[in-house]
């Protein structure tokens, strides 16, 4: 049994999850992300939903200790094989993560955690599971540390809702059914559920969560910038401080 539907995904795709094209850019979010998280050699980061380990290993490169937690154990697995000193990594539910007070820096980036804990089936008014992984990745900070997040813009999603694509209006979820192949080329469907985010619910799940907004900027995979909020980029960028 799974903790999360996530997981059947990962167990799939495995090392081929570095095969899609979003995984290129990975260089170019990191040293972004370093400059605008103001990170230094020896300085710590905790990378909430981690799969394999790409943005981990490029940090870790740059002197950044870090530790990356995912709820795949499969990509934990991959993570450890070939992880280069000064990145680690444990199974996790970043939903149950309790880390206090110990890093510089937290990131979650291409729903790697926050993100994928929409429920659909959820009532309006039942407690946001994002929300909870948001609040548990502000614990995580020390204080004046600084939190790298990327969403899913809602208004994206609603302007090129695609035909396999169901919107829930209430919860803010968007379900797709995708293809997703193995290193093998072995194709499979799956459902895969995305929570979907405005600018203004993110500030505000932001501020409920003890966090001070800095900047919040739509960009797209590989090319992270500063800039202003657009309906035609598919995630916001949300960079804040505790």
């Amino acid at each position: 049994m799974y903790d999360h539907w996530f997981e059947g995904l990962a167990d799939h795709m495995g090392e081929a999850y570095l095969n899609y094209s979003f995984t290129k850019g990975t260089e170019q979010e990191v040293e972004y992300l370093i400059s605008e998280l103001e990170l230094e050699t020896g300085m710590s980061l905790l990378d909430v939903g981690c799969g394999p380990g790409r943005h981990a290993y490029y940090f870790a490169q740059r002197g950044i200790k870090v530790h990356g937690i995912d709820i795949s154990q499969t990509f934990i697995e991959i993570a450890n094989e070939r992880a280069p000193t000064g990145a680690t990594f444990e199974r996790m539910d970043a939903r149950e993560m309790l880390f206090d007070n110990q890093y510089d820096a937290v990131i979650s980036l291409c729903q790697g955690a926050f993100g994928l804990a929409g429920d659909p089936n959820a009532s309006i008014a039942s407690q946001d599971e994002d929300g909870v992984i948001l609040s548990r990745m502000t614990d995580a900070l020390i204080s004046g540390g600084k939190i790298a997040l990327t969403a899913f813009s809602a208004y994206f999603q609603v302007r090129y809702l695609e035909d396999t694509d169901t919107f829930f209006v209430g919860q803010g979820v968007n379900s797709e059914i995708t293809r997703i192949r193995n290193q093998e080329g072995e194709q499979i469907e799956k459902q895969l559920l995305t929570s979907c985010f405005t600018p203004r619910e993110l500030r505000l799940l932001a501020e409920s969560a003890g966090l001070t907004v800095i900047s919040m900027s739509s960009v797209s995979p590989g090319k992270y910038r500063s800039g202003s909020l657009k309906i035609d980029e598919p995630e916001i960028l949300l960079i804040a401080e505790r």
